[in-house]
């Protein structure tokens, strides 16, 4: 079983930046004020794999497509 790419160039390109920036916050977890709520910031994992790996399980689910490549029709 072969999983199908579900996610487009630009979404791709946006869940990696939202990851980045939710590691980034946790760097607060270990410079500056110690507050346990910075921790969340290593969710940021899941949207840069789901970028990386161009596939993501609730858009499976729903039926959700944005990768042009699959919405090409062969004449």
């Amino acid at each position: 079983m072969s999983i199908q790419k579900n996610i487009g160039i630009w979404d791709r390109i946006a869940r990696i930046a939202l990851g980045l920036i939710l590691l980034a916050i946790t760097s607060l977890a270990f410079i500056g004020p110690k507050n346990p709520l910075a921790y969340l910031g290593f969710l940021g994992v899941i949207p840069i794999i789901a970028g990386v790996s161009g596939y993501c399980p609730p858009y499976a689910i729903l039926g959700i497509n944005t990768n042009k490549e699959d919405k090409v029709v062969n004449k």
